[in-house]
């Protein structure tokens, strides 16, 4: 992902469909749909607010910089309607509450939002949360892609706190993880919480330095993202569109084939998946499996494991459009790329805390470690300039 870390001055109107394409695909099959994201953009600029992005480089050190964004079930959030939460949230916006939560917790203002993640809901929502607030939105987030769990970031493998961690559902609960001994119990309280209260809710947390920030962010996400959508406004064909993000994310297309079998479960907020794919074309005569936690995170092609979140798997459907992990029916035609992800993200990985906070097993892939996707997809026959 080549992009500046100091980011556009401003999104308007003419930038929303570039930019929710791209955060379609840079969403890895999560981080909500477009359809949630058009909904919250178009009831923004139809009311006269306005997105501001800075670049890192603008921040200064001491601020504060906090994260967060909507926690829900990919499943969930699909059936409800965008247009009603949206209006509704005009009483009672859940990300702004939990935002308020942290600053009386913090006893300061909030100087700068981060989005988590990239991703049609979550990307948007951090947008019209800084419109509502007031308050600038940084042009990075925490993983450069979509992720299932909250502590599944760079933040945390590079020292920045998840917690405190306000935690507000859609009936207005508001509970404050304040410390945690264990990455995953601030996770697993928001999931607790929502699931009881109509499988949504939002949080805010990684309260964080700007100069902690420079450091652990994923830089010039969000203006990544529209660019590509950008290069993709008149492009449709599935494999123009795999060869173009192959090429802008140091990826390569490595599978086309139609989605055979489908095993899922819904798990206490998440979505879980396994899913076989049978290959087409070129790819006649060989199988790929997609290991599915709300977002694509582990691929394996003829048995072999080529792919492992963080680094990045991007399904393609028929009609040149990023594929959300819930939409994914048997008999679709779909084109898989693989890339690596941002190298402050892979440093992160291999710290201590990021191996526990990352780790395959959280996802259902006990017995596997994390390995760039330039060593495991060699068993692909994939070959990469290094």
């Amino acid at each position: 992902m080549n992009a500046p870390e100091r980011g556009g001055a401003a999104i308007n109107p003419a930038d929303q469909d570039a930019l929710l394409r791209g955060l379609e695909l840079m969403g890895t099959g999560g981080g909500g749909t477009v359809e949630f994201g058009r909904a919250i953009m178009d009831n923004d600029f139809r009311r006269g607010r306005s997105y501001t992005l800075v670049g890192l480089d603008e921040v200064p050190p001491d601020a504060l910089v906090v994260s967060g964004g909507i926690m829900g079930s990919v499943k969930e959030l699909d059936d409800t309607s965008p247009a009603e939460i949206v209006q509704n949230w005009e009483d009672s916006f859940e990300a702004l509450s939990a935002l308020e939560a942290m600053e009386r917790h913090l006893g300061r203002k909030v100087d700068y939002l981060i989005p988590f993640e990239l991703g049609g809901l979550n990307t948007p929502v951090i947008l019209s949360l800084g419109s509502r607030a007031g308050i600038p939105v940084v042009d990075a987030d925490g993983v450069g892609r979509a992720a299932p769990e909250t502590q599944m970031t760079s933040f945390i493998g590079h020292g920045v706190q998840l917690t405190p961690m306000p935690l507000v559902d859609q009936t207005g609960n508001t509970v404050v993880v304040q410390k945690a001994q264990s990455p995953f119990f601030p996770d697993e309280v928001g999931r607790f919480i929502v699931a009881r209260a109509g499988g949504m809710g939002a949080n805010a947390h990684y309260p964080m330095s700007g100069a902690e920030m420079a450091r652990a962010a994923i830089p010039g996400t969000i203006s990544f993202s529209l660019r590509l959508g950008r290069k993709l406004e008149r492009i449709t064909d599935p494999e123009a569109v795999s060869s173009l993000l192959a090429d802008e994310l140091n990826g390569q297309a490595c599978f086309t084939g139609r989605a055979e079998e489908l095993h899922e479960v819904e798990a206490t907020g998440f979505f879980v998946q396994r899913a076989l794919l049978k290959g087409t074309g070129r790819y006649a005569g060989h199988s790929m499996e997609l290991l599915i936690k709300n977002e694509f995170m582990m691929a394996s092609l003829d048995g072999q494991v080529g792919c492992v979140f963080p680094d990045l798997i991007l399904v393609v459907n028929d009609r040149g459009r990023g594929t959300m992990s819930a939409e994914l029916a048997r008999g679709d035609l779909v084109h898989i790329v693989v890339a690596p992800c941002h190298p402050r993200l892979r440093q992160a990985a291999k710290s201590a805390l990021g191996k526990e906070a990352l780790s395959p097993a959280r996802f259902g892939a006990e017995g596997v470690s994390y390995r760039p996707v330039e060593e495991l997809s060699r068993t692909w026959g994939l070959r990469w300039a290094m």
